[in-house]
């Protein structure tokens, strides 16, 4: 019989996934369930990182606890995974501390706004300088299926084995409301516009926030017998609205109907840092001038109590 030469394969022959350089490829295989919609949210934020030209070395990413909270440990960028409910604050504070930082938060809807529901409000309440990007899969996915304080109405979870009865949020309104500057939400489904949409969210001065509402077919839809995540997925397809501008009070989402998408908030207001250094300049008026803006140097005379 005929030996079959196989010819050696070098490193060299294989050619380098085009973000590559953005994943810490020593952490893979990430840990998230086959057809859950997480990996297309990180793959449409590296190319809309790339699209916005900005520098990686600016920017960091915050991610909390659950499924989408693991985020942050796999990119290649300054990133922090933090405390439960905690990222927003995180990135607040990096932002504070280094103004030409891009600072963004990665995490789900149970992070983002169950237990950490009262940093979001005030951070859109004072128009922080951050992008938060509010992964939306209904459910608590990685403690067991409880139900979320976005679970829509009649939904089953582990907590709620007769059908969800709490009113779930409506997070654009809900933003809309607290005064963020940038509203949106699309699906998993929908690559090309969130790609575009967090281009837009990472090049908008305040407070943005992009809903994805994503698959989890582990738990969600197994225990809603909803089929498979490609069930899912022919779901946003069929059932996805676009809509730019809606009014974000006609936004909830009820258990499998129609799902409104699109941009719903663009405007413009000043941010966190824009309204303190006006202030600051109103009540110190030269001193002020004399020590620089806060985003470029703490002022000694309000450290001193100087200028009262």
């Amino acid at each position: 019989m005929k030996e079959i030469e196989i010819p050696e394969v070098q490193a060299k022959d294989f050619q380098e996934h085009p973000m590559e350089k953005f994943l810490r490829m020593d952490r893979m295989p990430h840990i998230w369930c086959s057809s859950c919609g997480i990996g297309t949210v990180v793959t449409a934020f590296i190319a809309a990182l790339e699209k916005s030209k900005i520098n990686p070395d600016k920017v960091a990413v915050t991610s909390g606890i659950g499924c989408t909270g693991r985020v942050a440990g796999y990119l290649k960028l300054d990133s922090f995974h933090t405390t439960h409910g905690r990222p927003i604050p995180f990135a607040t504070g990096l932002k504070l501390a280094n103004p030409e930082l891009k600072s963004v938060v990665i995490s789900g809807d149970g992070d983002l706004v169950a237990i950490g529901g009262n940093h979001l409000i005030h951070a859109a309440r004072r128009n922080m300088d951050i992008t938060v990007i509010c992964v939306n899969n209904f459910i608590y996915g990685m403690t067991g299926g409880q139900v979320a304080a976005t679970t829509p109405l009649t939904a089953i979870c582990s907590t709620s084995p007769y059908g969800n009865f709490e009113p779930p949020f409506n997070l654009p309104y809900l933003l809309d409301c607290c005064g963020a500057v940038y509203v949106a939400r699309w699906t998993a489904l929908d690559i090309r516009r969130l790609t575009n949409s967090i281009h837009e969210a990472l090049n908008k001065r305040g407070f943005s926030f992009i809903e994805v509402i994503a698959p989890c077919s582990t738990l969600y839809a197994r225990l809603n017998r909803l089929g498979t995540g490609l069930d899912i997925m022919k779901y946003y397809h069929d059932q996805s609205i676009i809509k730019h501008n809606a009014d974000t009070r006609e936004l909830n989402i009820d258990f499998q109907k129609p799902i409104v998408v699109g941009k719903f908030i663009d405007r413009e207001r000043p941010t966190f840092l824009d309204a303190m250094n006006q202030r600051f300049k109103t009540v110190f008026g030269d001193k002020y001038e004399l020590y620089g803006m806060v985003d470029e140097a703490q002022p000694e005379c309000l450290l001193e109590g100087e200028g009262q």
